[in-house]
C-alpha cells in the first residue's frame, strides 16, 4: 500500500488550513459584534464547541487587578457539574497551574484531568479531560478558556494553534468588553460631575436667593415694618421659586434615559430647537449635510447634550433672535456648529465657574473631539465640535 501522493497531501492541507480560517472568521465576526462581556463569552463558547466539534466549555476569568477567580461562562456542563454549583466554584489544577507558570507548553494542555470532574463518580456525561488555553491581554493573565470532550484525543500542534488562535481572539473580546465597561463608567462619572454642576449653577443658587428674601422679609416683620413693604421680598421669592421649579422640570426633562427617543440625530436636533426656540423667545434653524447615517450612539447623544447645553446657554445669556445649528457628517468626522446672534462676550475673560462651557468641554473630551469657541462682544458667539469617526 503506497503512501499518500505529494497532491493529495497538498489537498489536505489546504482543506485544513480552509476549515481553520473558516472556524476563526466565524468566531472573529461574533465577537466584534459584541461589546457586552456576558454575550461576547456565551458567543464565543458556544461557537468554539460547535466548530471544533467539541461538547462543552467554560471560561474562568480573574477580577480585574486580583487572583480571584470566577466562572465567566459555561456551555453544556456535564450534571455533575451544572448540578452542583459548589463544584465549580474556587481554584483547581488548571487555574493554579496557570498562576504559578505558563499553559502554553503542550504538555499542560494535551490530555489536562478536569480536577472538578475526578472526584465524581456519575453525571460526567463521559467528560475526564479538557484542554486549558490561556488567555492573556498585555503580558496580564485574564484566564483560562476550557473545553472538552467525552472522545478526547491528544492534540496535534495544529490543534493547538487553533485553539490559542480563539484564546487569543476572545483575550481581545474580554479586553475590549472592560474598556467599553470602564468607559461607560467614566462617562456616568462625568455626567454626575456636570449635574453636580448645574445644580450648583442653578438650583442651589436659585435656593440661596429664595432664602435671602425670606430671611429679609422676617428681620423686616421683626422690626415692626408695614406689611406692604415685607411683602416686597416674599413676592421676589415666589418669583424665584416658580423659577426653580420650572429650571428642576427642564433638567428632569434633559436627563431622559433616551435622549433621542428614537429619532434621527437630524430630527432630534429640530424638535429640541423648535422647542427651546419658543420657550426662549428666538428663531432656530437646522441644517443637516452629508451622509444621513448613523453615527455611534454615545456620538449622537453628545451631540444631543452639547445642542442642550448651548441653547440652554443662549437662552439665559445671549439675548439672540438667530440660531443656527448645523450638523455636518463627513467620511472621517462630524462637525457641529451652534451659532447665535446675541450680545456676545470676551472668549478670553470667560469664568472659571462657566459650568455649561466646562460640561460641554468635558462631553467632547470624552468623545476624542475638540471644542473651539468664537465670540466678542456684539458679535454672538459660534461654537464648533468636532468629533473623529475613526
Amino acid at each position: 500500500m503506497t503512501g499518500k501522493s505529494e497532491h493529495e497531501s497538498t489537498t489536505e492541507e489546504l482543506e485544513r488550513r480552509n476549515r481553520e480560517l473558516t472556524i476563526l472568521n466565524a468566531i472573529a465576526q461574533a465577537l466584534n459584534r459584541e461589546v457586552d462581556l456576558d454575550r461576547t463569552l456565551r458567543s464565543a463558547l458556544a461557537l468554539v464547541v460547535e466548530l471544533l466539534g467539541l461538547q462543552t466549555g467554560w471560561i474562568w476569568l480573574f477580577r480585574e487587578g486580583t487572583r480571584s477567580s470566577y466562572l465567566a461562562a459555561a456551555q453544556n456542563l456535564p450534571p455533575g457539574l451544572a448540578e452542583s454549583p459548589r463544584r465549580m466554584e474556587g481554584s483547581c489544577y488548571c487555574l493554579d497551574t496557570y498562576l504559578s507558570r505558563d499553559l502554553q507548553g503542550a504538555a499542560n494542555v494535551n490530555v489536562v484531568t478536569c480536577s472538578r470532574l475526578e472526584a465524581l463518580v456519575d453525571g460526567t456525561a463521559g467528560l475526564a479531560y479538557h484542554a486549558s488555553i490561556p488567555l492573556y491581554a498585555h503580558g496580564r493573565k485574564l484566564g483560562v478558556l476550557n473545553v472538552a470532550s467525552p472522545d478526547w484525543r491528544e492534540l496535534s500542534q495544529e490543534d493547538l494553534r487553533l485553539l490559542y488562535t480563539v484564546g487569543d481572539l476572545v483575550s481581545i473580546a474580554v479586553e475590549r468588553a472592560r474598556l467599553f465597561a470602564r468607559s461607560v463608567q467614566v462617562g456616568a462619572l462625568e455626567e454626575r460631575n456636570r449635574l453636580a454642576r448645574e445644580i450648583h449653577d442653578t438650583l442651589a443658587q436659585g435656593l440661596a436667593a429664595i432664602a435671602l428674601q425670606l430671611e429679609t422679609a422676617d428681620a423686616l416683620l421683626e422690626t415692626g415694618a408695614a406689611q406692604e413693604q415685607a411683602r416686597q421680598p416674599v413676592r421676589q421669592a415666589l418669583d424665584l421659586a416658580h423659577a426653580n421649579l420650572e429650571e428642576a422640570r427642564r433638567s428632569v426633562l434633559d436627563l431622559r434615559a433616551a435622549p433621542l427617543e428614537d429619532l434621527p440625530l437630524g430630527e432630534a436636533l429640530t424638535a429640541l430647537a423648535e422647542e427651546r426656540a419658543a420657550k426662549g423667545n428666538f428663531r432656530a434653524k437646522v441644517y443637516v449635510k452629508g451622509s444621513r447615517s448613523p453615527l455611534p450612539l454615545r456620538i449622537e447623544t453628545g451631540l444631543y447634550r452639547i445642542a442642550q447645553e448651548a441653547l440652554t446657554n443662549i437662552a439665559r445669556h445671549a439675548g439672540a433672535s438667530k440660531v443656527s445649528l448645523c450638523l455636518v457628517r463627513l467620511p472621517d468626522r462630524v462637525q457641529f456648529t451652534v451659532e447665535d446672534d446675541g450680545r456676545g462676550f470676551d472668549v478670553s475673560e470667560v469664568p472659571a465657574n462657566c459650568y455649561g462651557l466646562k460640561g460641554m468641554n468635558e462631553r467632547v473630551r470624552l468623545l476624542g473631539g475638540s471644542l473651539e469657541l468664537q465670540s466678542s462682544p456684539g458679535a454672538g458667539v459660534c461654537l464648533t465640535v468636532i468629533i473623529p469617526l475613526a
